[in-house]
């Protein structure tokens, strides 16, 4: 029996990449999962791929930028299930580009869906998991969280400020809950359609499409935090392709 199977997981950023990823592989082991993002459409299918594999899913349409819709996510796992055991904060982009281009709208939106969308699901679920006596979040960070470079400044500061959102919280958690940080490197995701850049978006996704990871590389790590006992916190998982500086 799988250590993960009958926990209720719920994953923002569901519906591609990541997300999917994650959503496809812990509903393989056993997990009832709980899938938000922003295009239902893509929601519905996943859900339909999951059941149609024996796997349970249920799905709301989610703006991490919109704290009710976090609020309403948990609830429906909470609903559905009579508990929540994992929040997988990973919804996420990427817009990156030079500072001097101005893209204050960009910075905004990452300030919105990178920091505000995980504190939103913060929120959300720790009353729920202090209530319950357990829970464990998972937040997605970055390797831009640990090292900046040109271009990427303020993704970069949203994924250090994950981070740091992420240590504190396992810090004041006590020894019920647990916190792990996923620092991925290049995945082979859709990040490069958000940048609004030409030429960053051209390096990008050159680089994605010569060594960068395939998704279920970060569901396997996501997985294998999840399946740790009870009193086990994997703390921080970095996962780089082999060719990445």
């Amino acid at each position: 029996m799988s250590a993960i199977e009958g926990k209720v997981v719920v994953i923002t950023g569901a519906s591609s990449g990541i997300g999917e990823a994650t959503a496809l592989l812990l509903a393989e082991r056993g997990a009832k999962v709980v899938l938000g993002a922003r295009r239902p459409d893509r929601l519905k299918a996943l859900a339909d791929r999951i059941a149609g594999a024996g796997g349970e899913a249920a799905y709301a349409r989610t703006d991490v930028k919109r704290r009710d819709d976090l609020s309403n996510l948990v609830k429906l796992a909470c609903e559905r299930n009579g508990k929540l055991d994992v929040l997988v904060n990973n919804a996420g982009i990427m817009p990156v580009s030079p500072l001097d281009d101005l893209r204050v709208e960009d910075w905004e939106e990452m300030i919105d869906i990178n920091i505000k969308g995980v504190l939103y699901g913060i929120a959300a679920a720790l009353p729920v998991f202090r209530k319950q006596g357990f829970g464990h979040f998972v937040n997605t960070a970055s390797t831009a969280g640990h090292k900046t470079v040109p271009n990427q400044s303020v993704y970069s500061g949203t994924k250090f400020a994950v981070r740091a959102i992420s240590e504190g919280l396992r810090q004041e958690a006590g020894d019920k809950l647990r916190v792990t940080i996923i620092s991925p490197g290049f995945v082979r995701t859709n990040f490069a359609e958000s940048v609004t850049n030409p030429e960053v978006k051209a390096q990008l996704a050159d680089s994605r499409d010569k060594f960068a990871l395939p998704p279920d590389a970060i569901a396997r790590a996501i997985a294998f935090a999840i399946e740790q006992p009870a009193d086990v916190d994997v703390n921080e998982i970095i996962v780089r392709p082999t060719a990445q500086g």
